[in-house]
């Protein structure tokens, strides 16, 4: 089984990493196509860090990514001693962690010919992080291959941007989400290809879905009721019951480790398991704490921007009934309350409140509380419905 195996549905960037692999060997005659910065971009879900630690694996596998040996099996467990992964569990990269990524940049490799450098959110570097990482990116160590991974270009500063070579993914087709979770995890095909759907061609979503029953049904709570609302305060109690389901996701998501990591904590110190702290050490447990919560705020925002996915997926499953398009629904299991939406309702309407998601995400972003930002947002929905309903309250 190669590494290439997992990146599903994007031949041609494999075919140019796979180029740049061969190029990277001593003496290759395909030298052009390899360079040691690199910016790979795509959609969620469309397998951007996939793709990257396939080709770190395959930089550092003797055979070019067999998938097999133990070089390969250390890339997929994250242990090896020539990768450095780097994965965003706040809401930003720090300074501080692009600065010891500086300094890893200078060493030579241990084991492969490359010390290969993965930043899976890339775009989540303030201009001052990224300023730092920029001579490093720009005039890297020979033996130093830098592989970002961001949405799109533009999410990183113009300065990093230019000197980085671009590989752009897309999202992956259902059918080929849909055969990856039958290979990966063994389950019916008619479940791999309701969850590949529902997901949204989100490779690492569908899986989750697969795999955890309890993911699924808090999908399904966030969804219940949605084209049924009609009041103010319906729209209220939807968007806190929103909050409480991104709540529990982030837990259920967090839970485990942080206890770990505070057990953890004891045995480096030489602790017996919830002894009580002595004074001197308790700067470390206050800086684990800190770190835990900074995490939990980020897997909450996470969890409220799966929401507005999946809401975003039901709001254009009505829409392309108004139309008339033809396409199949992403949430066909809903067809019956989707065409009661769309007989509501206008065109019109249900784009405005599509749109009204970026919106959503834009006042997110500037830590607007998540609770008055999904309300604003069905309020807007239930307002329009309001205004589409005639003196009997159907349809104009």
């Amino acid at each position: 089984m190669s590494v290439w195996d997992e990146v599903i549905g994007q031949p041609q960037a494999v075919e140019t990493l796979q180029r740049a692999v061969r190029g990277s060997r001593p003496g290759s005659e395909d030298r052009q196509a390899f360079t040691n910065s690199w910016l790979i971009t795509g959609p969620p879900g469309s397998g951007r860090s996939t793709a990257a630690y396939a080709f770190a694996a395959a930089l550092l596998c003797p055979d070019g990514g067999c998938g097999e040996c133990q070089s390969c099996l250390q890339v997929r467990s994250r242990s090896h001693p020539d990768l450095t992964a780097v994965v965003t569990e706040t809401l930003i990269i720090t300074i501080e962690t692009a600065r010891e990524l500086v300094a890893r940049a200078s060493r030579s490799p241990m084991n492969a010919n490359y010390r290969v450098i993965v930043v899976e959110d890339a775009d989540r570097m303030m201009e001052r992080t990224s300023n730092t990482l920029l001579k490093a990116i720009e005039e890297p160590e020979r033996t130093t291959v830098w592989v970002l991974c961001a949405p799109s270009v533009t999410d990183l500063l113009p300065t990093i941007r230019s000197r980085v070579r671009t590989v752009g993914l897309h999202t992956p087709a259902v059918a080929d989400v849909a055969a990856l979770l039958v290979r990966r995890h063994g389950v019916s095909e008619e479940l791999a290809q309701r969850a590949a759907a529902e997901s949204q061609s989100h490779v690492g979503m569908a899986s989750r879905l697969v795999t955890t029953p309890e993911a699924w049904a808090r999908r399904e709570r966030a969804l219940d009721g949605v084209l049924a609302l009609r009041g103010v305060g319906d729209a209220v109690r939807k968007a806190a019951e929103w909050v409480t389901i991104a709540d529990e996701d982030g837990k259920a998501a967090s839970q485990d480790r942080d206890e770990k990591e505070r057990q953890e904590t004891f045995r480096s110190l030489g602790l017996e398991p919830n002894q009580a702290i002595p004074r001197q050490l308790r700067g470390v447990f206050r800086e684990l704490e800190e770190n835990q919560k900074r995490r939990a705020k980020r897997a909450t925002l996470d969890g409220v921007d799966r929401i507005l996915t999946d809401v975003q997926s039901l709001w254009r499953d009505t829409l392309m009934l108004q139309l008339e398009a033809g396409v199949p629904l992403v949430n066909e299991s809903r067809r019956s309350e989707i065409e009661s939406a769309a007989r509501t309702g206008e065109p019109s309407q249900t784009m405005a409140s599509i749109e009204d998601i970026s919106l959503v995400r834009e006042r997110l972003a500037a830590n607007v509380p998540p609770t008055l930002a999904l309300e604003g947002l069905l309020v807007g929905y239930v307002a329009r419905l309001a205004q589409a309903a005639g003196p009997d309250g159907g349809p104009r």
